[in-house]
């Protein structure tokens, strides 16, 4: 079996030193989100890196990071799963990968789309200028919100503000379980908590917009390459209209002057939520990241 180790914040540097020989990944390979979601273990096979997940409680296997031939560790990942006794299952794959992967074991997978994951990118100077007719509709909600709060402050997060952001965060899950009560958010309460946590050490940045009637909105994420900045949270109260739409464009505007290498935001999935894929859209994403997973065919697995 694959020698396989619970992810533990001192791999960050050695992760990302992978993640940034691999071009055009999804959020899932995000170090930040494979630490703060779920149950991940990572291991290392002929120079790559792979990652066994816990995932919807089926067990998965990431598509080797690395440089050089990734047969030898794709044969370990199948002999592992033959080991475990568990479906040889892979996601998260892009398109270059099911190429790879049909060119080395021809006939042998099978491969399934998988919209609901499909990463939402953005132009990074769409969001933060908000030019043209497709973006009437997003200025004129901003406009509205700066009218109503002509005093509202954007705060970079910080650990002498991290209990507002906190207790945002609360007030915001709360509303959402009173209004949907039979839905799931403690798995992402747990991952912000975690988050905020390990903020320094994650590498994580944010934002936290307040008016007069205090914090309605927060925003926080990482670099997911040298050119593309992974938005991981993004919370704000209903009640203060228009708060969405100005702490995207605030932080679209903070990162683009920090940091001028940066082309994209990748805000990630919508997760097959109708709402959300409409709101992701409305956007107008420069490119999404298109997403499969892959199961052997002999195994008879399909899920």
């Amino acid at each position: 079996m694959i020698d396989f180790q619970p992810l533990n914040i001192e791999q960050k540097e050695s992760y990302d030193s992978y993640l940034r020989a691999a071009a055009h990944r999804g959020c899932g390979y995000s170090f930040v989100n494979l630490y703060i979601w779920g149950r991940q273990k990572s291991g290392f096979v002929d120079n790559h890196l792979v990652v066994f997940s816990q995932f919807n409680r089926t067990s998965v296997y990431s598509f080797p990071l690395g440089q050089g031939d990734v047969r030898p560790a794709l044969n370990a990942i199948i002999e592992d799963a033959h080991q475990r006794g568990i479906p040889c299952r892979l996601i998260g794959l892009i398109q270059e990968d099911c190429q790879l992967l049909e060119s080395l074991y021809p006939g042998k997978f099978r491969f399934h789309n998988d919209r609901n994951s499909y990463d939402y990118v953005y132009d990074i100077n769409d969001l933060a200028d908000l030019k043209g007719r497709k973006y009437q509709k997003k200025r004129n909600h901003l406009n509205r919100f700066r009218q109503a709060n002509p005093y509202f402050e954007l705060a970079v997060i910080t650990r002498d503000n991290l209990p507002e952001v906190e207790a945002l965060a609360q007030r915001w899950y709360k509303l959402r379980q009173q209004a949907d009560p039979h839905g799931d958010f403690h798995m992402e309460q747990a991952a912000l908590k975690k988050a905020l946590q390990n903020m320094e050490a994650l590498g994580l940045e944010g934002l936290l917009l307040s008016t007069d009637e205090g914090p309605v909105a927060m925003t926080m994420g990482s670099f997911l390459s040298d050119d593309t900045f992974d938005v991981h949270f993004e919370k704000a109260l209903d009640t203060a209209d228009g708060a969405y739409p100005a702490i995207n464009h605030g932080f679209a505007n903070y990162l683009r002057e920090k940091y001028p290498q940066l082309r994209f935001l990748n805000r990630e999935d919508d997760m097959g939520l109708e709402g959300l894929r409409k709101a992701k859209l409305s956007y107008e994403p420069h490119h999404l990241v298109e997403k499969s997973w892959a199961c052997l065919r002999e195994e008879g697995y399909d899920y």
